[in-house]
């Protein structure tokens, strides 16, 4: 099995730790050559297998959990259609990187407000996955993306999921955080400052009494904000808001960068929308998307470890 980078960073730490443990059991640690130690077998005669130190079992336990969950990635990669497994992510970072507005998409007088951003920044070879609008609610990807156990971020407008919360519930309930899209997906910049307070702040409410909880995160529809936007966020409680670097579909990628490339912390937008608007389910975008992130060598981590 081919290990993903970070992976082989901790395992390699765990082995020179458990190395380190050896050595020092060898020479006075209580070890079998030690005073009063257990007493080497004779000449000739099998000994009893030494017990592993902590770090060597961690060292197991954690290859064995990563290969278990990639072996189950893996039947789950075929039962979907998948061209190839997706790649295991790395752990999340202790401290969360400082993000800060994207050059080109500041407003005026931005000190405080809310960073706009469309890349995480890290070195990983990660990307990471959100969906927009709320609109198509199919129940295979649900249970897809479950089984593939690929994380993924929903920001959701009301106008299009007030027809079935319990969707959505059901998703949240899986692991994916629920964040904020508006009320009625408006066109922010066009709208007063009470309008925009409206559509921010009473999404925050709905989303808090459906979900139990105020988003952070909030991204306008369109990606288009001005400064009311960031200072009507701010006030209801957003602490960020996450754009996109490329964009899915069934049938193809969009991309915002000039290289049409992905690139470390990349943020990758697509949408609930069904055949009806696509050339394709979600669970074709999945599989359009996810050979692209794969086949480029990237995992897909989860937004909220990393903002």
């Amino acid at each position: 099995m081919k290990w993903h980078r970070s992976g082989t960073v901790v395992l390699a730490a765990l082995l020179a730790a458990a190395v380190a443990s050896g050595c020092a059991a060898e020479t006075g640690g209580g070890g079998a050559g030690a005073s009063g130690g257990p007493a080497k077998p004779a000449a000739g005669q099998p000994g009893e297998a030494a017990p592993k130190a902590g770090p060597a079992r961690a060292l197991d336990t954690y290859a064995e959990a990563l290969g278990k969950k990639q072996a189950a990635r893996a039947v789950a990669a075929r039962k979907w259609g998948l061209a190839k497994t997706p790649l295991a992510a790395p752990e999340p970072p202790e401290a969360k990187p400082r993000i800060t507005t994207r050059k080109g998409f500041e407003v005026r007088d931005d000190a405080g407000l809310p960073p706009v951003f469309t890349t995480v920044p890290t070195k990983e070879k990660i990307v990471f996955l959100t969906m927009d609008d709320g609109a198509e609610k199919d129940p295979e990807l649900l249970r897809m993306m479950t089984e593939l156990d690929i994380p993924y971020s929903a920001f959701l407008s009301d106008y299009v999921t007030n027809d079935d919360y319990g969707y959505f519930k059901k998703m949240q309930r899986r692991g994916v955080t629920i964040s904020n899209h508006t009320l009625n997906h408006r066109y922010l910049p066009g709208l007063s400052h009470a309008e925009q307070k409206r559509e921010i702040c009473g999404q925050q409410e709905k989303i808090l009494k459906h979900y139990g909880k105020r988003p952070t995160l909030f991204r306008p529809p369109y990606g288009n904000y001005n400064r009311d936007t960031l200072v009507v966020a701010k006030s209801c409680g957003i602490t960020a808001v996450p754009l996109w670097s490329s964009e899915a579909f069934p049938d193809r990628m969009e991309w915002r960068e000039w290289d049409r490339d992905l690139h470390p912390g990349d943020i990758v937008l697509t949408h609930f929308r069904g055949e009806e608007d696509w050339k394709g389910s979600m669970p074709d975008m999945i599989r359009r998307v996810m050979k692209t992130i794969t086949d480029k060598g990237y995992a897909v981590a989860k937004l909220e470890d990393y903002v």
